[in-house]
């Protein structure tokens, strides 16, 4: 039984951020994401100056596409290199699985502005070339996470939060009064199975919103869905049991992303051990199928509570491990 991050922390220091992650999770750390920097450290901004040959810049209504790359798109990779560098500094010698986080193609197609205001979703053509510009910069990514950390087995994750609302046609126009048309469910499962093709190791899907898609993350090739454990409902009882004797992990999120009472480490996945029963699968499998996280990032949580809400994780699934039953 292991246990992770999602993301996001608070403040704007990489070398702490990365210490306290690596000191936390010694057996599954991940590089932070510090969007308390400001636009481009944001993981939006993050994976927007990953993109190749497509560049994207700060309006007040949020990132809009660029002719070229600016001041955003430079800020952007700079605080990226920063950040690459500190995980450098602390996995000297690591060998064990490393998490990287990007933004899917589907939630920065409902982020990302056209010229004319409206969003890059509304295009399926610009979709697809978003998605093949996101799969050159994850590949690049890749190669120098790769370099700098050689003993790393890398999780690769992309953050799909408004992949839902893209599935249902709940994404809202520029006006606010209508909203796109909802994207064929074929079309993105295509696009993340050629998307996850970049990497030959685990790929995670990260949302922490209600309803995730869970048979359709597994048909497209996610070897882990990453969730808000609270949102999950008896609906999703069926896809998530095909799910797990499919063999996808299940990355749970347990405990709450923002400054909360902690209840004790056992007492916080005790809802994963019902979950299971009501499933009717055996206890064994928990050890190999699930990985304790928060909720969601933790950007909007204050620095205390970020480093004992990822010390809690790590508790509550060695209590998973001990006591499965």
């Amino acid at each position: 039984m292991t246990a992770t991050g999602v993301g996001s922390m608070p403040g704007g220091d990489a070398r702490e951020a990365v210490k306290t992650v690596t000191g936390t999770f010694e057996d599954f750390p991940y590089l932070p994401e510090l969007p308390a920097r400001g636009p481009g450290a944001d993981m939006t901004g993050r994976s927007l100056g990953l993109l190749v040959d497509l560049y994207a810049h700060v309006e007040p209504s949020g990132w809009r596409i660029s002719d070229r790359p600016g001041r955003d798109t430079r800020r952007a990779r700079s605080w990226l290199g920063e950040d690459l560098d500190a995980l450098e500094e602390y996995t000297q010698g690591y060998e064990g699985r490393l998490k990287i986080q990007v933004v899917g193609p589907w939630t920065l197609a409902a982020a990302l502005e056209l010229r004319s205001g409206e969003a890059l979703l509304g295009d399926p053509g610009a979709c697809r070339d978003l998605a093949g510009s996101l799969a050159e910069g994850v590949r690049e990514h890749l190669a120098d996470v790769r370099k700098r950390v050689p003993g790393a087995s890398v999780v690769l994750q992309f953050d799909e939060p408004s992949l839902t609302a893209v599935l249902r046609g709940q994404v809202r126009t520029a006006s606010g009064y209508r909203t796109y048309r909802a994207v064929d469910r074929q079309v993105v499962e295509g696009s993340l199975r050629d998307l996850f093709a970049v990497h030959d190791g685990e790929v995670v899907v990260h949302s922490c919103a209600p309803e995730v898609p869970f048979a359709l993350l597994r048909r497209a090739g996610a070897t882990g869905v990453s969730f808000d454990f609270s949102l999950l409902t008896e609906r999703e009882d069926d896809a998530l049991g095909e799910a797990v004797e499919s063999g996808t992990r299940l990355f749970a999120g347990v405990v709450p992303g923002t400054d909360a009472p902690l209840s004790d480490p056992a007492g916080s996945v005790m809802g994963v051990r019902k979950l299971w029963r009501r499933l009717g699968l055996a206890p064994g499998t928990l050890a190999e199928s699930v990985v304790v996280t928060p909720s969601c990032g933790l950007a909007g949580a204050s620095p205390a509570y970020a480093r004992a809400v990822q010390a809690h994780c790590v508790r509550a699934a060695r209590s998973l491990a001990d006591n499965p039953e």
